[in-house]
């Protein structure tokens, strides 16, 4: 029997400081009277998932490209209806990354892919060197990445899955997912896919004819399929079908995205002075200055705090 593939831990920083952001009180500060609440959130996720799991190899990836992602090149409307950050989270990013650095964990951010590439690119580069990938995010998209033994975890829920347990959650296989948002569109991030084509009959569709390619390329036997107005989603998938092929490229995640020196992202030693900085900077407590300390594998007892 051949031995267990290593996890590579792929974390989606983002959806965990938005999701502290909106669930955490509004009554922590830095020493700036900063808020940091999105912060002291990140923070306990972090080390709960450290001293949970104990990952060896893990990368936190970050999402920079927030309007000059490379899909806006070919889609200037990509995320278009998403309101800016303000200023007191987009501080609070930038203490994230820095504490993720502190704890010796390997970061992805890049100014032109988003998290989901960087992830995808990082499962991409290390599975073929025999790791399976562990995405410990909710996020639907990041399913279609899903193969083999690699798992998709939404830390909030206690829920795992691999790529079998995707049809039960979305409908669709998971390597149909990218073709699946381009034929219904994805509101989130404002792709509009084929218009009056929705979830269900683009799941139906899919389920017929495995991908958007053979379904446009077969778009003329889509009238007689037994599916609830067949023959006017035929008619959308005639006049759409550039539109449904630009979606595609939308949601595809790309495997090939730049990612640094740090494969094979192995968890390193804590950063001592940078974490000591931080924990007094943004007034963390004592409890959790000393399981920063530990998961960061240094000695909270002899680290010297400043006055």
């Amino acid at each position: 029997m051949s031995a267990a593939r290593p996890p590579l831990y792929l974390v989606d920083a983002s959806l965990y400081v938005f999701r502290a952001w909106h669930s955490m009180p509004n009554e922590f500060e830095d020493a700036e009277g900063w808020p940091t609440n999105a912060v002291h959130g990140f923070a306990r996720f972090l080390v709960e998932l450290i001293e949970r799991e104990r990952p060896r190899h893990i990368a936190i990836a970050f999402d920079e490209a927030l309007d000059s992602c490379f899909r806006n090149a070919f889609y200037p409307a990509y995320k278009a209806n998403r309101e800016p950050a303000p200023q007191e989270l987009k501080r609070q990013f930038a203490h994230c990354k820095s504490l993720c650095r502190a704890l010796g964990l390997p970061v992805l951010a890049h100014s032109e892919y988003e998290a989901d590439d960087l992830i995808g690119s990082a499962l991409a580069a290390m599975r073929v060197q025999g790791y399976r990938g562990v995405i410990v995010s909710a996020d639907k998209d990041l399913s279609q990445l899903l193969d083999g033994a690699d798992e998709q975890w939404d830390y909030a829920r206690g829920q795992r899955w691999r790529a079998d347990g995707v049809p039960a959650r979305h409908g669709v296989e998971a390597h149909q997912i990218a073709d699946y948002l381009a034929l219904c569109g994805d509101a989130v991030d404002n792709i509009p896919g084929v218009p009056g084509i929705g979830a269900k009959t683009a799941a139906a569709l899919l389920g017929h004819f495995g991908t958007l390619d053979a379904l446009l390329a077969r778009v003329d036997e889509v009238p007689f399929l037994r599916v609830r107005g067949a023959a006017s989603a035929a008619a959308r998938l005639r006049e759409h079908r550039e539109q449904a092929l630009l979606c595609r490229r939308l949601t595809t995640i790309a495997l090939d995205a730049p990612l640094g020196d740090d494969a094979p992202f192995l968890r390193g030693s804590g950063l001592a002075p940078e974490l000591i900085g931080l924990c007094e900077s943004l007034r963390f407590g004592p409890m959790t200055r000393r399981r920063l300390h530990e998961a960061a594998g240094l000695d909270f007892a002899t680290s010297s705090l400043p006055s």
